[in-house]
């Protein structure tokens, strides 16, 4: 019975994915992007007048998939930041992470509590820190759109793909305290620090030898080409698993790994992760599905004006004054300013981390955690997706027609962008051939 259950799922879950493939451009041409299209079939197919298969809420799988798919790109978005090439840059990033983000947490924390307060100050903390982390995948259309300036297009990937991590031991720290009479103690706050030390160590470690290693194959024609791309998806896979053995950070483990294995290999990379790339889009297009089959329908069901109160300040003013304060004396535009404020869309990290507080929590915490996220994720996906490629073009030409000595427009090395890239409308059209007469 599990067997046919588990073939009817991957029968419907295909189906859905040549769907979208042979339908996609013209989709896209009408904003609807990949995670908005995939959480609407998950619904369809679960919820909707001809039910196509069962899946629950509380599943080991789709919470594992959801953990391994952020994992994988968070390596593959790190993996085009050559670090050496961003150490003149990094500036606003570390405002953005050091600055903005336990601004965004601690400003989402208060309005949680002012509007949950029955599920005392460690549930808001808790949830604060589950919305707060922006998604590199969904904010992939933007990062390629070269209407941006690419300074500040490498700003939103820099910061997209390190915050899910830094997060996850401020989620760690509060869902312990929510789950404990009494609060945290020092010892909790020191395993806090380890969790995300430990797995930026081991990140550093892994992606250090696993790029040498393979640079060294390379040189001496030991390697196969087309096993090649293998050995960087399989990198990313042992830099994560590796990490949650020895339990510390594993999405910081994914991330610094892929950071030091395209400083290491630079430009050779680039031929070299597609296989990641592709893998990680086509298991984010199944979380979407997840999402849209096992949690929409619950997460509205439990949520009340409270959540989209929340939803709406939580992406918007509780994550655009707090970028506002971190780019302070930056020199950069107000648009600019704004532009990097909202686009900061809640996706992948948000649903993982949502999926274990809601494992975690008593139920009536737990149904709190799951409305708030479910709302907040769901409004970011159907608000970033529609406004991105508008909004991008606006402000591109709002950046053009600034100076060219304004930070907006300061030289950095090309960004590398996803091939594969989950919701996004083509930038160009190739011109139509004129027919014969």
């Amino acid at each position: 019975m599990d067997q046919t259950l588990n073939v009817s799922v991957l029968l419907v879950v295909a189906c859905c994915v040549v769907l979208w493939g042979l339908l996609s451009a013209r989709l896209e041409r009408w904003q609807i992007t990949a995670p908005i299209a995939f959480v609407f079939l998950g619904l369809v197919v679960t919820h909707g007048p001809v039910v196509l298969v069962h899946l629950r809420l509380h599943s080991s799988t789709i919470r594992s998939l959801a953990e391994i798919t952020l994992a994988l790109v968070l390596f593959a978005d790190a993996s085009r930041v050559n670090a050496r090439a961003l150490g003149g840059d990094l500036g606003i990033p570390v405002r953005l992470l050091g600055i903005g983000l336990p601004l965004t947490i601690g400003a989402g924390a208060v309005l949680a509590f002012g509007l949950f307060s029955s599920s005392g100050i460690w549930v808001a903390a808790t949830i604060g820190a589950i919305v707060a982390p922006t998604d590199a995948a969904l904010g992939a259309t933007i990062i390629s759109d070269e209407r941006v300036p690419s300074r500040v297009r490498r700003i939103l990937n820099v910061e997209s793909g390190l915050n899910d991590g830094i997060a996850t031991p401020f989620v760690n720290l509060f869902l312990a305290g929510a789950l404990a009479t009494e609060a945290i103690n020092s010892s909790g706050v020191s395993k806090a620090a380890v969790d995300l030390i430990g797995g930026a160590a081991l990140g550093a470690g892994s992606g250090l030898v696993g790029a040498l290693l393979l640079a060294l194959a390379m040189r001496s024609g030991w390697s196969a080409d087309g096993f090649r791309p293998l050995v960087v998806f399989a990198l990313a896979v042992v830099a994560y698993s590796v990490a949650v053995v020895l339990d510390v950070n594993g999405f910081v483990a994914a991330f610094v790994a892929g950071l030091a294995f395209g400083t290491v290999l630079g430009t050779h990379e680039e031929e070299l992760r597609g296989f990641t790339e592709e893998t990680g889009t086509l298991l984010s297009l199944l979380v979407w599905f997840s999402f849209g089959a096992v949690m929409l329908e619950p997460g509205l069901a439990a949520a009340t004006w409270r959540d989209l109160v929340f939803a709406i300040l939580a992406l918007t003013v509780v994550r655009m004054v707090p970028v506002a304060i971190a780019l302070a004396g930056s020199g950069f535009d107000r648009a600019t300013v704004a532009f990097i404020g909202w686009f900061g869309p809640r996706g992948l990290a948000s649903v993982v981390f949502g999926l274990l507080a809601v494992d975690s929590l008593a139920q009536a915490e737990a149904k709190v955690v799951l409305g708030v996220v479910v709302v907040t994720v769901a409004l970011s996906v159907l608000a970033h997706g529609i406004s991105s490629s508008p909004l991008a073009g606006r402000y591109g030409a709002h950046a053009d027609s600034l100076r060219r000595e304004r930070p907006e427009h300061h030289v950095t090395p090309r960004l590398s962008v996803r091939k594969l890239k989950v919701g996004h409308r083509p930038l160009e059209r190739a011109p139509r051939r004129r027919r014969s007469s």
